[in-house]
């Protein structure tokens, strides 16, 4: 089993609990001496590998996948597990870079793209499996999302159709949509307001007088608020992946996580505007920007 993204959260989870069921796993972090990459190296037994691979390197990915082959050329691979994923700007679409959408892209959708074409001659030797993480913002526009939500509706999309191409060969294709789990930098307060300020510096003038620095501070401030909700079990995930790779019968898509049913229904069945501020209410609710408060008009006639 070969699995992307283990550094911390669910891949390192997921990673250890494989290794425990006495599979032969192979690992990849960003870093062979982080923290995490550490960690499972005393918590695994000697069957686990950890391989060091950026998904937005091809060099990295090639010799990835010339290692797998190496020791999996006789048996095939039996799954692959797309878990690593990339998002560092909680913004407006029209406040995030455009190198934002382009680093979401390379890492979640043509890095996993890449791994998954390069270890499909291996799967389908074995009829193995595909898992791979998305994630609802994939699925829904949540208010200050965009680049990383857009780059997980490409990758489902793509599984998606992985999915029904590859039937015939016998490789099943899942897709694992998590609610909101404790993982990596995603819950650190810290590292949220680094990235805003780094925004704030990148903003065109114009920009930042439209919007108001108050009204990007008021998200980060609110996406740290949402952050107290994440959960820390991280056992329904790995559960759902490891389903995903050994069921008979895999589902198509899994929901771990609380809350998703009523979310996927209002996208599903209520109006537009209903979805919106459900969204807002349960996400971010951004004030208005300050080019279009009441004040900033009085000041102008001013």
């Amino acid at each position: 089993l070969f699995l992307s993204g283990c550094d911390s959260g669910f891949g390192q989870a997921t990673a250890r609990h494989l290794d425990i069921m006495g599979f032969r796993v192979f690992a990849s972090v960003l870093d062979l001496q982080s923290p995490g990459a550490q960690e499972l190296r005393q918590s695994c037994s000697t069957r686990l590998t950890l391989l060091q691979m950026d998904l937005t390197k091809t060099e990295d990915i090639q010799r990835v996948l010339q290692h797998i082959q190496a020791h999996t050329n006789s048996t095939g691979l039996w799954g692959l597990v797309n878990n690593a994923g990339f998002n560092d700007t909680i913004a407006d679409a029209e406040l995030s870079p455009l190198g934002k959408f382009r680093a979401c892209m390379e890492v979640n959708f043509f890095g996993s793209l890449e791994l998954t074409k390069g270890l499909l001659p291996l799967l389908r030797s074995a009829g193995g499996r595909i898992v791979t993480v998305s994630s609802p913002a994939g699925d829904m526009p949540f208010p200050c999302l965009a680049a990383y939500g857009a780059s997980k509706a490409a990758l489902s999309l793509v599984m998606d159709t992985f999915r029904s191409e590859l039937q015939p060969w016998g490789i099943k294709v899942s897709l694992i949509l998590p609610g909101y789990y404790k993982t990596g930098t995603t819950c650190d307060p810290a590292f949220w307001n680094l990235q805003k300020q780094k925004l704030l510096a990148s903003l065109p003038q114009e920009l930042l007088q439209a919007y108001g620095e108050d009204y990007v501070e008021e998200i980060n401030q609110q996406f740290i608020q949402f952050m107290k909700v994440a959960v820390e079990d991280l056992s329904a995930v790995v559960n759902s992946i490891t389903e995903g790779l050994l069921a008979a019968n895999p589902a198509v898509r899994y929901y771990p996580g609380q809350g998703l049913g009523i979310m996927y229904f209002i996208h599903r069945y209520l109006p537009y505007f209903v979805r919106d501020l459900f969204l807002k209410g349960f996400f971010i609710n951004p004030k208005l920007p300050r080019a279009l408060r009441r004040e900033h008009h009085n000041d102008v006639k001013k």
